[in-house]
């Protein structure tokens, strides 16, 4: 018998992520298009419609969630000098 491994999870790049969701929301929302032009027109087209919409997303963090990060490290740092007691 051998053992099984537990599966390793892959974390999804952003741009990835966003273009699933995409996909599927498109999907959901659009049932009546898949009718008229068919399985594969229809998938084909809401692929290129959701590589539209995510092309301007960065794989980067966006310079929010930076800043952000710099006021916390910043803010731990000047918190967690010694104070020296005389």
């Amino acid at each position: 018998m051998a053992k099984s491994k537990p599966k390793a999870v892959k974390s999804i790049s952003l741009k990835k992520e966003i273009n699933q969701q995409l996909t599927t929301q498109l999907t959901n929302s659009l049932p009546g298009l898949k009718e008229i032009l068919g399985e594969k027109k229809f998938e084909a087209r809401i692929k290129k419609a959701a590589k539209l919409l995510s092309e301007g997303i960065k794989e980067k963090v966006p310079e929010i969630i930076k800043q952000e990060k710099k006021k916390v490290s910043k803010m731990k740092t000047e918190t967690s000098e010694p104070v020296m007691e005389i």
